[in-house]
């Protein structure tokens, strides 16, 4: 169940377990702002040295524009990072037994070794008696042997962004110069390989590689990935200029050319899922796949775009700005910096717990009747811009998660069943292979 812990997981599945999200809204909480919350620091801001052509991010710098999109002025300074590292550690609930740290970008390693050598030192320097761990979501192409020990040596998960071979990956994710990144990102798997970095994957569910699913898992199986993550690209822009949009936005938009359809998506997890749960339990993990048995079997999800309420995972920008969530980086969505307000008083403000409460609140009636309600959620409200037939708003993938979890719901109550024996859900491919000769016996 990702017990090591996901990149874009805001607290790992056995502290989810622990201190579920609900907690977050608690009077009890609240009074005392007891919870668990976590935020994703930007080191370098929006910069990145890729141009991706689904990236939701890169268009940040236009809320710094006074930046220019300079590395050196989007740098976070070791003032405010040594002031974020104390701030973030002090404001954890005492009981949670590891505070971690996602460090996120753009490109978070285009700041240097040098700058992650010293968030090292300023950790030991402010922890307390909870275990510190530390996750990066990179692109890859800057990992050397300096850095793969690094990363090794203070046992740091990475997620490594990778979109299939190359000829699914390159098309989408040229550098800034439009050349290839797939060489890169290949070579910084081999180096985490050979210093044992533990590593997950984050694949970008696109239209173009989401009309190959099998092809992308078993790649992905073939590298070395053990942890998977899907994320699907479901973005809008405004007609008039192509630019994406808030979610506040009022004017024409369309769903951008790179954007997966819902059925095709829906299609993708079903081809993965299928291969996934004849062969490959136990041996593979699918974020997706877990967390929807984790729902099932009535835990909190540890994903926050499929739990009740959300509002428990922030972003910070490079100078401090906090963000309500790193998908609503935009400034209707700010709650302040902390050079001015203490983390834990923004967290629990009023506006971003109507903004965590506004996720359940918001629901389309459609989605109340649904009776997979409690897999989904509504999924994230950032992506709820398709409509239902009384007009109201609804996830942009509905349809493909719907068609997903009727295929895998039957599965997903016989690997409970397992669970509720003390077996293995891994038994179930044995399970299958037994029906699927005594089909082809019956044939014959």
């Amino acid at each position: 169940m990702f017990e090591k812990g996901v990149i874009f997981v805001p607290i790992s599945n056995k502290v989810a377990r622990e201190m579920s999200t609900i907690d977050f809204f608690s009077a009890e909480a609240q009074s005392k702002r007891k919870f668990a919350f976590s935020i994703m620091p930007k080191p370098v801001g929006p910069i990145c040295n890729l141009d991706c052509k689904y990236c939701y991010y890169l268009e940040k710098e236009n809320i710094y524009q006074d930046k220019e999109g300079k590395l050196k002025a989007f740098m976070m300074p070791e003032d405010l990072l040594e002031q974020f590292i104390k701030s973030y550690i002090e404001a954890q609930p005492d009981e949670l037994p590891e505070i971690v740290f996602t460090w996120h970008g753009g490109e978070p390693t285009l700041a240097g070794l040098p700058y992650f050598e010293r968030i090292i030192a300023l950790q030991k320097k402010h922890a307390k008696h909870q275990a510190i761990k530390n996750n990066i979501q990179t692109n890859g192409m800057y990992i050397d042997e300096a850095w793969a020990k690094f990363l090794h040596d203070h046992d740091w998960l990475v997620g490594l962004s990778i979109d299939g071979p190359k000829e699914l990956h390159d098309p989408l994710r040229p550098t800034k110069g439009g050349k290839s990144s797939f060489d890169g990102a290949m070579r910084a798997i081999q180096l985490f390989n050979r210093y044992k970095v533990e590593f997950n994957t984050l694949t970008v569910v696109n239209s173009l590689n989401g009309q190959h699913p099998l092809q992308v898992y078993r790649f992905l199986k073939a590298i070395g990935s053990r942890y998977m993550q899907f994320i699907p690209i479901q973005e809008v822009e405004a007609t008039n200029n192509d630019t994406l949009v808030s979610p506040l936005y009022k004017g024409e938009t369309a769903v951008t050319p790179e954007s997966i359809k819902p059925e095709d998506y829906g299609k993708f997890l079903i081809a993965i899922f299928d291969e996934w749960v004849q062969q490959d339990i136990g041996r593979y993990f699918v974020q997706q796949f877990d967390v929807s048995l984790s729902s099932y079997m009535g835990y909190a999800p540890a994903l926050c775009i499929f739990s009740k309420y959300c509002g428990t995972a922030l972003a910070m920008e490079h100078n401090g700005d906090l963000f309500a969530c790193d998908h609503y980086v935009y400034p209707e969505f700010k709650l302040g910096n902390i050079k001015e307000e203490k983390i834990d008083k923004m967290v629990s403000s009023p506006a971003q717990i109507k903004f965590g409460t506004d996720k359940f609140d918001s629901l389309a009636e459609d989605c109340l009747n649904c009776q997979h309600l409690k897999m989904c959620y509504g999924e994230c409200p950032k992506n709820r811009f398709a409509k239902t037939d009384a007009g109201e708003s609804i996830a942009y993938l509905c349809n493909g998660y719907f068609d997903f979890y009727e295929h895998i719901t039957p599965y997903l109550a016989r690997m409970k069943k397992l669970l509720d024996q003390q077996r293995a859900p891994a038994e179930i491919m044995y399970e299958i292979a037994k029906e699927k000769k005594k089909a082809r016996k019956a044939k014959k």
